[in-house]
């Protein structure tokens, strides 16, 4: 079960991170539109190396984000972040939604 489509009232851009080249990050094809709720609210969390960092805004979206940390976020009020941290949310045979959850800078 999917978290339901009429909460997910924001349209962002993800460009998904690929990696590392001699000219810094790259990023895969942006997908445009993505269905997700967007919270602007300052919070603690922990990056992919384990360090705090301070997160501006977290982004919920359906389970089928590909939306890995470092990937390139645009928000629906046009600011460019940076995704922090990732948590897949999933209960697999129980009635709640699944969904992405993304921490942004």
């Amino acid at each position: 079960m999917k978290v339901p489509a009429w909460l997910l009232r924001h349209r962002v851009k993800v460009e998904p991170y690929a990696g590392d080249s001699a000219y810094g990050p790259t990023y895969g094809p942006a997908v445009e539109g993505v269905p997700a709720l967007v919270t602007l609210a300052v919070r603690t969390v922990r990056d992919r190396e384990g360090r705090e960092v301070t997160s501006s805004a977290t982004v919920i979206a359906g389970p089928d984000l590909d939306c890995p940390a470092e990937s390139r976020i645009t928000l629906p009020d046009g600011r460019t972040t940076r995704a922090i941290a990732v948590a897949k949310h999933t209960a697999p045979g129980l009635p709640v939604p699944e969904s992405v959850e993304v921490s942004c800078e």
